[in-house]
């Protein structure tokens, strides 16, 4: 049985054997003090060598014994050290018999072994799991889930050829032992103690690894070229295509919802729903019917729901972070809900963070008129619920209704008035952006047996390449408390309801349409004092501006 195709082969075999002299290279130098002693030892003892050399002896035997001990502690470390897996969701032949056996027959075309097993990933890639350490199995095939969602199974295929060739390579001895002793590396580099040796030795394989991979992937797709050819071109503008559906969806449609300890449990359905959307925005939909007719590759799991069920969850751990230890979990909730859960929650929290900053910037009350609703609280932690008017009697306390001064309550009006005035706008902003910023401040820490592979979502860039959220000024911050603030009276007034659009997320629907066109009034009020805009919007829904606002 080939393993890898011709000239290929042959040179990934010899950057194979290069790194594998590197290896025996560093044995070697370690093993050097144990051969200059064993020789210094027989010369003096065989005549050859006398006088001071014999008093060489015992420090040449305490030198070596010492060095074969600290590299036989090294070569252990190294050996033990292993990278983390890449989290996925085992996929068992049972739950998928006919997605196990297309797999099967693919490989039996390529002519290559079968991948030992099946899991997914939430993310827009495909790879191979490396085996474990021994390296007898072939490696785990992991498939992104949005893949076998959108995806028709013809497509799937031809997108999963040129992967399951390289179980051919994974099967060469010299270039699996290659890989381990690479991996051993990267793992031990960071060591506390054997890190500087490990990144040396790695510095010195790294360039004949790359190349290996390099040729191997080459081989590899050379060789899963007569397996559908003519679909992978359509098959590479579907990956393109699930990425951007992908990225969209979990940045505008389920970081909202982790944010407020909710997990979307049918993400994958979700994706289907935004490119759906998406090519009926692009006029592309007569094209997009016509391919949506044929058997999509979820068709191949026994239970698609369950198996989406679990692939959100990890998403949801891996994109945010998982639970804090002690405190209440992941919470899921299904796309019919989410307008309800996720949505309007949402604005009832920016609502009650705007009219909290509206009461601790303006002149204290006599004390039967103290202000009822406290600042939210932080929402950012999964499972825990915004405390919104905490303390308060009830639903009219929270909402700053009866029994308040005029001007004092939690009406539009209230907000209209303090923002015309450029000074009291620049406190309320500054306010807000405080309290928002201690409210987002870092998700909940990575889930065990991850770290390394999860970057901190503090940083440039989010896990798995989810872009880092756009930084907001004060005034678009500002603004986006005014659009909750109007989301909730139009909710409140009967006007409107809180609503999902697949591609931006939480929408406001008035009889029914999504009105995308808040954003300006609310800008022009928050960034210029001019309200003008904003009451003319109001007056056109039918939203009134002098009703209390349900901030709870």
């Amino acid at each position: 049985m080939a393993v890898v195709g011709a000239g290929g082969a042959r040179s990934a075999r010899e950057h194979a054997l290069a790194v594998l002299r590197i290896r025996g290279a560093a044995f070697a130098v370690a093993l050097l003090p144990t051969a200059a002693a064993v020789v210094l030892l027989t010369a003096v003892s065989t005549g050859h060598l006398g006088g001071s050399w014999a008093g060489l002896r015992l420090p040449a035997v305490l030198l070596a014994g010492v060095v074969a001990i600290a590299g036989a502690a090294v070569t252990v470390v190294i050996a033990r050290a292993r990278t983390a897996s890449a989290p996925a969701v085992p996929v068992a032949e049972s739950s998928a018999p006919e997605l196990y056996r297309m797999v099967r027959e693919l490989a039996g075309r390529l002519d290559v072994p079968v991948p030992s097993a099946i899991a997914l990933t939430p993310d827009c890639d495909c790879w191979l799991e490396e085996p474990g350490r021994s390296g007898s199995a072939p490696p785990v095939l992991v498939i992104g889930s949005p893949f076998l969602w959108w995806m028709r199974i013809s497509e799937l295929r031809a997108l999963l050829a040129p992967v399951v060739a390289g179980t051919g390579p994974a099967a060469h001895p010299d270039i699996a032992a290659a890989r381990r002793f690479v991996r051993a590396l990267d793992a031990a580099a960071v060591h506390p103690r054997i890190g500087r040796l490990a990144r040396m030795l790695l510095r010195a394989a790294g360039g004949h690894a790359a190349e290996m991979e390099r040729l191997v992937a080459a081989a590899a797709a050379g060789r899963a070229q007569g397996v559908d050819h003519g679909l992978r071109m359509l098959a590479q503008e579907q990956v393109g295509l699930a990425y951007a559906g992908w990225d969209r969806l979990l940045t505008r449609v389920a970081l909202p919802a982790w944010r407020t300890g909710r997990w979307p449990s049918r993400l994958d359905v979700g994706v289907v729903s935004a490119l759906t959307e998406l090519s009926r925005r692009d006029r592309m939909a007569e094209g997009f019917a016509s391919r949506l007719g044929e058997r999509p590759a979820c068709d191949l799991l026994e239970e698609p729901g369950a198996i989406d069920e679990q692939v959100s969850l990890l998403a949801a751990e891996l994109f945010y972070g998982a639970p804090a230890p002690g405190g209440p979990g992941w919470s899921p909730v299904d796309w019919p809900a989410y307008p309800r859960e996720v949505v309007d929650r949402i604005w009832r929290t920016e609502s009650a963070r705007l009219f909290s900053a509206l009461d601790a910037t303006e002149g204290p009350e006599p004390a039967e008129r103290a202000p009822s609703v406290v600042p939210a609280e932080r929402y950012g932690a999964p499972g825990h619920r915004a405390a919104l008017g905490a303390g308060s009697p009830g639903r009219e306390g929270r909402a700053h209704g009866g029994g308040r001064g005029p001007g004092r309550g939690s009406t539009l009006e209230r907000v209209l008035d303090r923002l015309a005035d450029e000074e009291s706008r620049g406190m309320i902003a500054a306010r807000i952006t405080a309290e928002a910023a201690r409210a987002e401040r870092r998700p909940p820490p990575p889930p065990p047996g991850t770290a390394g592979l999860i970057p901190d979502a503090t940083g440039d860039s989010a896990p798995l390449g989810l872009p880092a959220p756009a930084v907001r000024g004060a005034g678009e911050l500002l603004a986006d408390h005014v659009v909750a603030a109007v989301c909730c009276a139009a909710v409140d007034s009967g006007s409107g309801a809180p609503g999902l659009d697949w591609l931006d997320g939480p929408a406001l629907l008035i009889e029914g349409e999504r009105r995308a066109d808040l954003r300006q009034p609310a800008l022009a009020l928050a960034e210029e004092g001019d309200g003008a805009p904003l009451r003319g919007w109001l007056t056109a829904a039918g939203i009134p501006t002098d009703a209390p606002v349900r901030l709870g």
